[in-house]
């Protein structure tokens, strides 16, 4: 039997042997690529070659592409663990050929790969082969078709629509017809029972899709249609995972040895095996396989969040924390523990999983505890309100939305609890209030661009702005975008000063100039390999030559954080360790920010040296040793840091300032004296083992230095002593004597308010009716007063008005023996006689308070409840 790591090297050597140049896989975090938050599939790094904005590495490529698919079009996560084959990460292996092969080829050696070398039965395999499309003037792929009847009866070819069989990258660029390759695994018998060819593409979870061969030879138009490519491609995608479940003669891709070694570990930890209970079995595929996704992004530098990509990475762990427990009883964190598991897995294919094993392993067990946390919160807020509102018998969907949004709950979970408590979910509204949050989404982060515009055929930009903030210029392409409800138009120049946002450093802004034209530019980014220059209107005669200026001190004050944040990675490695590396930056004019490996908080004493070190290389004025064009390996080998995450090119540009030297893309200074000066602000944790350091550089840093200064001699004025720390302490020490004396006098205040109260009982109907309005300004202090009346006085029904910060307060505090016996609830009390102060309140059955805005009403309110109790208590206590 192939292991999985034979099939995956199997796979790579094959098509080494047909000339392909094997390349490493792309991170599975997106950072280059405003339409995509990660790698869903294994072309998405050959875009821009498709596109025509790059040079593909040959013209012959494969590889292993790790992906992920929880969002947009390709949305799995609901489906994974429930089914024997869906994941959220997976493996992608696929050949490529750009303008080299095509049909013939991909398709001969697809053949012989499976048969051959895999050795799968050719009685399993069936072909599909796009049928045409009339609206668009498409013909059937008959080229395909007479290739596939080289190897298969004519029985056994599909032809299919274009739904199944022609494949688009999105609603514009490169696409073509397809032809898919289906395996049949059911069993002998049931394939003699029902023809495989009946079950192709009808969702069998044993009559499959493995193999996708895309023939891309169109560019689809924003209007929709379809121009031929002056070049053809292939781009192939074949499904690791379900490789292996065909070749280990497995019936799900869980039975692999790709997740079986996880979920046996899984199922140790929690007290389970795997096979006996369909529930639990459900809970330990989805763990196993939404480890794999959350170490994978965890090891390419995505972080868990609350927005964005970081945001899908928490939700797919907390999916498996919710699986844990729900159906495994685990109330403590436990999937961290199977790192080791997947790091020998997969480490060797994806060394990274070893290599950050440690960071991974952190992150995520504080992660499952934070949500372990909150799930126990949002517990207790459904709980509360399954006791409150026991005669409605119905959880809101207003509420089944907010566990769902706040506390991580999905909707199941909500309904299960609901469920063992006689309630009912109102599904409908919970549906409605989820369609409108995503109706906001979709709004906000809405993208539509139109086709581009090509004035010149210019290959690719050329970067100026090391050297020079302006220079002439002239638009090669331009196209109209729509993001929400603004309207831009992104501009490409054939060469251009301004910086486009990358390695955390802002894009320049600036304008272009012609004549008495000016355009502004507000923005630019890098989109793939396009430099892209936002502009809020296009220009009157785009075709004419343009002087870019880009903004001078914009420019300047990034340059200098960029600088500071090298000399600061540095230091921070002298000082806490070589642990302490970069995870990701932002590098602003007005300041930086700098995220950090690193397990405790940089004490005070450590901030100090490391900004006291950067400081010394400002002074030192180190002259920039910048290399351009630099072979990877070169660059190594001189030490220069890579991050974690990022995919750099064959040659790559060294920045050098003594004995810090990096990989960086980005703008700095000539030497280090023009830093001026360096300060840090903050040090905080953005996650499990990350801390951030913020910080301010030049101006900035002289300005906010200043201002500490000026506020520091204010101080000095205030507390009259030179020495402005001890001024302060003495101040302190003064007031922590004075509360000691203020709390002393006002228990004082409060016991003789208490005695005079218990003076004045009056008994009605076995309760001992207390009210009066008191003389405390202070909600604490009532409330203390409360409960000590309560302990002292038995079947105590008190009512209490004041005047707190000029605003009526009334405070209802009832005994809890009155509260069964007489069925008696604050709540709904306090709420009626809130009436008399013009406002409202509410509470627990043994108290309650409200507020309101008419303090005259306060002796009516409590005559109202003296009346009502005298009238009423004996029977309920609705007023």
């Amino acid at each position: 039997m192939f292991s999985s790591r034979d099939i995956r090297n199997t796979f790579l050597n094959y098509f080494k042997q047909q000339g392909h140049l094997i390349v490493p896989s792309a991170p599975i975090v997106v950072k280059d690529d405003p339409t995509l938050m990660f790698t869903n599939a294994g072309m998405n790094q050959f875009k821009d070659v498709f596109l025509g904005n790059r040079q593909p590495p040959a013209l012959r490529v494969a590889d292993t592409q790790k992906c992920l698919r929880v969002s947009g079009k390709h949305n799995d996560l609901e489906e994974v663990g429930l089914d024997t084959y869906h994941h959220t990460m997976f493996e992608m292996l696929g050949n490529w050929s750009f303008g080299d092969y095509f049909k013939r080829e991909a398709i001969a050696w697809a053949w012989e790969l499976l048969t051959k070398v895999y050795r799968i039965d050719p009685d399993q395999l069936y072909v599909t082969v796009f049928g045409g499309s009339p609206e668009e003037n498409l013909n059937p792929d008959e080229e395909a078709e007479s290739y596939w009847l080289n190897y298969l009866d004519k029985t056994r070819i599909l032809r299919f629509s274009k739904k199944d069989n022609f494949w688009e990258m999105g609603d514009t660029g490169p696409c073509g017809p397809c032809s898919e390759i289906h395996v049949d695994i059911r069993s002998p018998q049931e394939r003699k029972a029902v023809p495989g060819i009946s079950l192709v593409n009808q969702g069998h979870p044993q009559v499959i899709e493995i193999w996708n061969l895309v023939f891309i030879q169109f560019n689809r138009k924003a209007d929709g249609s379809l121009e031929t490519l002056p070049a053809r491609h292939i781009d192939t995608g074949m499904g690791f995972e379900r490789l292996c479940m065909v070749l280990q003669n497995k019936k799900s891709t869980y039975d692999t040895d790709i997740f079986q070694p996880l979920i046996k570990t899984a199922g140790e930890l929690t007290g389970h095996v795997y096979g006996t209970d369909p529930k639990t079995d459900v809970a330990l595929r989805v763990i196993a396989d939404h480890i794999r996704a959350v170490a994978f992004t965890i090891a390419d530098g995505q972080l868990p969040d609350r927005e964005g990509s970081g945001y899908v990475v928490r939700r797919i762990l907390r999916r498996a924390v919710r699986y844990g427990f729900n159906y495994l009883g685990q109330q403590q964190a436990f999937i961290y523990k199977l790192l080791p598991v997947l790091a020998e897995v997969m480490g060797e294919q994806f060394p990274e999983l070893k290599t950050q094993q440690h960071l991974i392993t952190t992150v995520i067990k504080e992660e499952e505890e934070n949500f372990l946390r909150t799930l126990e919160k949002g517990i207790a807020r459904l709980m509360a309100f399954i006791e409150k509102e026991k005669k409605t018998r119905q959880i809101p969907g207003a509420l089944a939305f907010e566990l769902f949004d706040t506390y991580g709950f999905p909707v199941d979970l909500t309904s299960l609890i609901a469920r063992e408590n006689q309630f009912s979910v109102d599904l409908e509204d919970f549906q409605r209030h989820l369609n409108e949050q995503k109706e906001r989404s979709r709004k906000a982060t809405a993208r539509e661009a139109g086709d581009w515009i090509i004035l010149t055929d210019s290959p690719k930009t050329e970067f100026l702005g090391y050297d020079c903030l302006e220079a002439p210029v002239r638009i090669t392409r331009y196209r109209r975008i729509k993001i929400g409800d603004k309207e831009l138009y992104q501009l490409v120049f054939d060469r251009t000063p301004f910086y486009a946002e990358g390695g955390g450093q802002v894009g320049d802004t600036g304008y272009i100039i012609a004549g008495d034209e000016k355009v502004e530019i507000l923005d630019t980014k890098r989109e793939n390999e396009l430099i892209l220059h936002y502009a809020g209107r296009l220009p009157r005669q785009p075709e004419r030559e343009f002087l870019a200026v880009v903004n001078r001190h914009r420019r300047e004050a990034a340059v200098l954080n960029h600088s500071a944040t090298h000399l600061l990675h540095e230091a921070l490695q002298i000082v806490l360790g070589s642990h302490a590396e970069q995870r990701g930056s932002l590098v602003h004019p007005d300041y930086l920010r700098f995220d950090f490996s690193h397990f405790g908080k940089v004490t005070d004493e450590q901030l100090r040296e490391i900004e006291s070190l950067v400081n010394e290389k400002i002074r030192q004025n180190i002259p920039l040793d910048e290399k351009r064009q630099v072979p990877l390996a070169d660059a190594r080998k001189m030490g220069a840091k890579a991050l974690f995450g990022e995919k750099y090119g064959d040659t790559v540009r060294v920045i050098r300032f003594g004995s810090s030297i990096e990989l960086c893309g980005g703008t700095h200074v000539r030497a280090t004296g023009q830093i001026g000066v360096f300060k840090i602000i903050s040090e905080s944790a953005v996650a499990a083992g990350i801390r951030r350091i913020e910080a301010l550089t030049g101006a900035r840093a002289l300005e906010f230095i200043n201002k500490k200064l000026a506020a520091l001699k204010k101080i000095e004025a205030l507390v009259k002593n030179p020495d402005p720390v001890a001024g302060v302490e003495h101040l302190v020490s003064q007031n922590q004597q004075l509360t000691k004396e203020i709390e002393k006098m006002r228990a004082a205040l409060t016991e003789g308010l208490k005695q005079n109260l218990k003076k004045n009982i009056r008994h009605i109907n076995g309760i001992s009716f207390i009210s009066g309005i008191v003389n405390l300004n202070s909600a604490d202090a009532i409330k203390q007063l409360s409960f000590q009346l309560k302990n002292e006085v038995k079947n105590l029904f008190l009512v209490l008005g004041a005047r707190v910060n000029g605003k009526p307060l009334l405070t209802i505090m009832i005994d809890d023996q009155l509260v069964k016996e007489k069925n008696l609830h604050a709540g709904t009390i306090v709420r009626e006689l809130a009436k008399e102060i013009h406002g409202g309140g509410g509470g627990q059955p043994f108290y309650a308070t409200a507020g309101g805005n008419y303090a005259e009403g306060l002796p009516l309110a409590l005559q109202k409840a003296e009346e009502w109790i005298a009238a009423r208590a004996e029977n309920t206590a609705e007023p």
